[in-house]
């Protein structure tokens, strides 16, 4: 297999995520290791969105990140293992709810979003996850995008 390319067998990373494939006792004690092993990274978990359906899915799903590193840095990282062009808009998500500042060190998000587990859970989606899009129908103004 081609460095790179994702193996066909990651599709079925979303049907359940990484809580469920693990039990908590498991994830603590891979977190401990880490940390232990490695004291300077980041335990990372980054899936997609149950409900997206244009980005790729990640070759891999866990991470261990320099914690210096900014969320730009590591959105540039995510962007680039997904081949997103450019153009292509995605965001990722700290705790599927939390857009953290781009300057944050993943040092700083781990200080402020570690899970109970220990760690720090990523989700990815196009923006269609906010409940609208932004694109129009027939040319007609986005009301969302004009109320203050």
């Amino acid at each position: 297999m081609q460095q790179g390319k994702m193996h066909p067998m990651h599709t079925y990373q979303s049907i359940r995520p990484f809580k469920q494939r693990k039990s908590f006792a498991s994830r603590m004690e891979e977190v401990i290791g880490i940390r232990e092993k490695f004291p300077t990274k980041v335990p990372v978990i980054v899936e997609r969105y149950q409900r997206e359906r244009y980005l790729p899915l990640l070759d891999k799903t866990k991470f261990l990140v320099p914690q210096e590193l900014t969320m730009t840095q590591f959105i540039t990282i995510i962007r680039g293992r997904m081949g997103l062009g450019s153009t292509q808009a995605f965001y990722l998500l700290v705790n599927n709810k939390t857009l953290a500042s781009m300057s944050l060190t993943l040092a700083e998000i781990y200080q402020d979003y570690k899970d109970e587990d220990g760690f720090v859970y990523m989700t990815y989606a196009s923006q269609e996850m906010f409940g609208y899009q932004l694109a129009t129908d027939k040319g007609k103004s986005n009301e969302c995008l004009q109320k203050t």
